[in-house]
C-alpha cells in the first residue's frame, strides 16, 4: 500500500487539474438549458473512468440522464466494491453572490482551509468526492494494489431526485451485484476529528397550497373583512411547531426510534461547540427541540421546515392586494421506523384540520426518502474506520448526519449490501450555496483513505 500511497502523493496536482476539466462543465440537472452541458458531462467522467484502468465503462441510456458504468473485476472469489456518485449539480443562482463566476473553478487559502480549497459549483457536492475514487482507483491498477473487484455507477440525476436509478439498479441486479457499496457524498465532523457517517435522516417533502378568495381583491375595498391567504397560512405553519420546539402533528413521534442513552453519550463525544456552531452561521443564538442538544437536533431527532413562501405582489413597487392564494414548500426530515408515506399522510390530514373552514387547502406531496443507519460494529463500518484513522492519523468516531441520500435504502432493499458512507466534505463547504468549495486537504486525504479502505475490507 506504500507504493499507492507514493503514487497519489506524486500526482497531486495532475489530480486537482483534471478535477478542474470536470468542474467547469454546468451540469445542471435541474435545468433543461443545460441539457447538452449534463451530457458532456457524463462523457468525460467515462474517460476519466476508463482512463484509471476500468473495463466494460459504458454511458448508459436512461429515461431521463445517462449512467456512467465501469468495472475491474480481478478475482470472482474476492468480495466486490460497488461506488456510487453523482456528477450533476445544483444550480449556482443567485449568482450575483459568487465570489467569482461558478464555473470558473479556482483554488484560494480560508480560515478553515489553510491549505486551500476549490471554489466551484459542485466541487464538494459531489465531483470533487465521487472523483477521489476514479483516482484511487487510478493509483492502485498503476502499481498494481487492486485487493477486490470494483464497479463504479456515477449518475446524473441526484439532485432531482434520482429520477431512474431505482430502475436502472432493479433492470441490472446482476451487473451491481456487490458485498458493500461505497458513498462519498457526505461530511466528516470537522479536520480535527474525522468521522464516518452512520445514519442519514429521510425526508418528506410537501407543497401546500391555502386559496381564500375566487380571485385577487383591492386591499382597501376588502381588507378587514375577508381572509387573507397569506395570513392563514403563516397562521398554520407558525402553529405546526410549539415553543418547545415539538412538532404537533397528530401521530408525528409514534414511529420514532428511541436513542439509548449510551449513543446519545457516544455522539455528545463530538464535542459540540455552540459558540462556533453560531458564528459559523451567522447567528447569536439557536433553538430547537427541548431536551436535546444541537448535535442531536440535526441528527436523530425529526424537523419541519418552511422552505419557501409566497403569494401575492412580490415585484418592484406597490400593488395593493389581498391574494387569492398563498403558497409554501415544506421538508420534514425523518429518524428510523418514520416513513415518507405514514409522515406525508399524517401531515396532510393535519393541515386540513387545523385549516379554518372559510378557505380551501391543498397538499401536494414531492419526493421523500427513506432514513438509513450503518451500525457500527460491521465489518463495513470498521474498515472505513480504520482506513481513516491511517491517513488522518487520528481516531474517527461513528456520525449521524442530518442530510438525506433516499437512495442508500434502495441500495441495501435492491441490492442487499449495506452502504458506507465515507465522505470527506465539511458542513461549512456550502454545498446548494454559493461559493461552494472542498478543502485541498480533504480531497488528497479522501484519495489516501479509499485505497486502505479496499485493502481492510479485503481483508475482514
Amino acid at each position: 500500500m506504500k507504493e499507492t500511497l507514493d503514487y497519489i502523493q506524486e500526482n497531486k496536482q495532475r489530480y486537482v487539474d483534471e478535477l478542474f476539466e470536470l468542474l467547469k462543465i454546468a451540469s445542471i440537472s435541474a435545468d433543461p438549458a443545460y441539457k447538452d452541458e449534463v451530457l458532456k458531462c457524463a462523457d468525460e467522467v467515462s474517460k476519466f473512468l476508463r482512463d484509471a484502468g476500468a473495463d466494460e465503462v459504458e454511458v448508459c441510456a436512461t429515461k431521463g440522464y445517462p449512467i456512467v458504468y465501469g468495472e475491474k473485476l480481478i478475482d470472482k472469489n474476492l468480495p466486490t466494491v460497488l461506488v456510487y456518485g453523482h456528477y450533476d449539480v445544483q444550480p449556482p443562482d443567485p449568482l450575483e453572490l459568487w465570489t467569482k463566476p461558478p464555473f470558473e473553478p479556482y483554488i484560494e487559502k480560508t480560515e478553515i482551509h489553510p491549505e486551500g480549497a476549490i471554489f466551484a459549483r459542485g466541487s464538494a457536492d459531489d465531483k470533487g468526492q465521487f472523483f477521489m475514487h476514479i483516482k484511487a482507483l487510478e493509483a492502485m491498477m498503476k502499481t498494481n494494489t487492486l485487493p477486490c473487484n470494483v464497479k463504479c455507477i456515477f449518475e446524473g440525476e441526484e439532485e432531482v431526485g434520482s429520477k431512474s436509478l431505482e430502475e436502472f439498479v432493479n433492470e441490472n441486479k446482476e451487473k451491481l451485484s456487490c458485498d458493500v457499496i461505497l458513498i462519498s457524498d457526505t461530511h466528516i465532523y470537522s479536520n480535527e476529528q474525522p468521522t464516518v457517517t452512520t445514519g442519514l435522516r429521510g425526508l418528506s417533502y410537501v407543497e401546500v397550497e391555502v386559496e381564500g378568495p375566487n380571485r385577487d381583491l383591492h386591499s382597501g375595498l376588502y381588507g378587514g373583512a375577508v381572509p387573507n391567504p397569506i395570513h392563514v397560512l403563516s397562521r398554520i405553519i407558525a402553529n405546526l411547531i410549539d415553543d418547545n420546539g415539538h412538532i404537533t402533528i397528530d401521530g408525528f413521534y409514534d414511529n420514532v426510534e428511541t436513542v439509548s442513552d449510551e449513543e446519545r453519550t457516544d455522539m455528545n463525544k463530538l464535542k459540540d461547540d455552540p459558540e462556533h456552531f453560531k458564528k459559523s452561521i451567522g447567528l447569536n443564538g439557536v433553538e430547537g427541540e427541548k431536551g436535546y442538544t444541537t448535535l442531536e437536533r440535526t441528527s436523530i431527532r425529526p424537523t419541519l421546515d418552511c422552505n419557501g413562501i409566497w403569494g401575492g405582489y412580490t415585484g418592484e413597487g406597490a400593488k395593493t392586494v389581498i391574494p387569492s392564494k398563498a403558497f409554501a414548500k415544506i421538508s420534514m426530515r425523518l429518524v428510523p421506523y418514520q416513513t415518507p408515506d405514514e409522515i406525508t399522510e399524517k401531515f396532510t390530514k393535519y393541515f386540513e384540520k387545523i385549516a379554518p373552514a372559510n378557505v380551501k387547502v391543498k397538499v401536494t406531496p414531492h419526493h421523500g426518502g427513506m432514513p438509513y443507519v450503518l451500525p457500527s460494529d460491521t465489518k463495513e463500518f470498521r474498515a472505513a474506520k480504520r482506513a481513516m484513522e491511517t491517513a488522518f492519523g487520528k481516531e474517527v468516531l461513528p456520525y449521524r448526519s442530518g442530510g438525506s441520500i433516499p437512495i442508500t435504502a434502495m441500495f441495501e432493499q435492491v441490492l442487499e449490501a449495506k452502504s458506507v458512507l465515507m465522505g470527506f466534505g465539511l458542513d461549512s463547504d456550502s454545498i446548494h450555496s454559493p461559493n461552494e468549495h472542498y478543502g485541498l486537504y480533504n480531497f488528497y486525504k479522501g484519495i489516501e483513505s479509499i485505497p486502505l479502505f479496499f485493502e481492510n475490507y479485503a481483508k475482514s
